[in-house]
């Protein structure tokens, strides 16, 4: 099972962050399975790839430290296709949404624990 994992400080209070997740994951093609006001379940449209490589993105902001001008947020990516390529799909998705949320005029990250 291929799996990356991502974090984030965003200057942004939680309560304007997932929504601002939730379209950001839509505009990136991204099915929204289901979300509470701390977690996102996306997922790849089917029909694109095979479903061993169909990729699951779990998001999840942490309410115990988040301030009014703060959020972190963990992003874990996975499929079950095995990581046997460094450019694998699971790993081009990471990729591709790692860099969608770095570049996102919706915040500003105070800090990237992204690897």
């Amino acid at each position: 099972m291929a799996r990356y994992t991502c974090s984030y400080i965003v200057s942004l209070p939680i309560a304007h962050l997932q929504p601002l997740l939730i379209e950001l994951l839509q505009e990136c093609n991204l099915d929204v399975q289901y979300y509470t006001s701390d977690y996102i379940l996306a997922r790849e449209v089917p029909g694109s790839v095979p479903f061993s490589k169909f990729v699951t993105i779990e998001v999840l902001i942490d309410k115990s430290t988040a301030t009014e001008t703060e959020t972190k947020m963990n992003l874990v990516f996975k499929n079950e296709e095995l990581p046997l390529q460094l450019d694998n799909h699971c790993r081009q998705v990471f990729e591709i949404i790692k860099q969608v949320i770095e570049d996102s005029r919706h915040w500003h990250l105070t800090k990237s624990l992204a690897g």
